[in-house]
């Protein structure tokens, strides 16, 4: 996918323009759900994930990504808009694009998580989950470990 707007901002699907440094820098420094998130996690998550990104004049300015199984379901996730750019719809316009690449898939389900961003969301076409009570989660007791011996118990790893 790749689209421009009237005052010129270009988002863009391909892997390999997203600037994976600077993607690294805002989440682990300025997301309040990614603080502290290590290099190596997030560079696993952008090459297991759909990326877009958007750019002006070729340097990134926002980000997300998208987890799914193209069939059923998928996960939006790690929506960022760099501060300097805020407040002109590039965070409705980014959802808004990952709706439109993932309607031909025509998946049950595109959910997100957001403390802060709903009407950025229900301006692009997401709701309130209707049954929240279905749903359930499982968090892990502590972060993720890039070792994956480390942690493990005696004699299993």
């Amino acid at each position: 996918m790749l689209l421009t707007r009237p005052d010129g901002l270009v988002l863009d699907t391909d892997p390999t323009r997203i600037d994976r440094d600077r993607v690294h820098h805002w989440l682990s420094t300025d997301a309040y759900w990614a603080i502290g998130r290590s290099h190596e996690t997030m560079m696993r998550s952008l090459d297991h994930s759909l990326v877009f990104g958007v750019y002006r004049d070729d340097e990134q300015v926002a980000f997300a990504r998208v987890v799914t199984d193209y069939a059923v379901f998928a996960w939006l996730a790690d929506v960022y808009v760099a501060r300097e750019v805020r407040g002109r719809g590039i965070g409705t316009w980014l959802a808004e694009s990952v709706v439109a690449e993932l309607a031909p898939y025509r998946l049950r389900r595109l959910m997100l998580a957001t403390d802060d961003a709903h009407g950025v969301y229900a301006r692009a076409g997401f709701v309130p989950v209707p049954d929240p009570q279905r749903l359930m989660s499982f968090a892990a007791p502590t972060a993720p470990s890039p070792d994956p011996t480390e942690g493990a118990l005696p004699g299993s790893a």
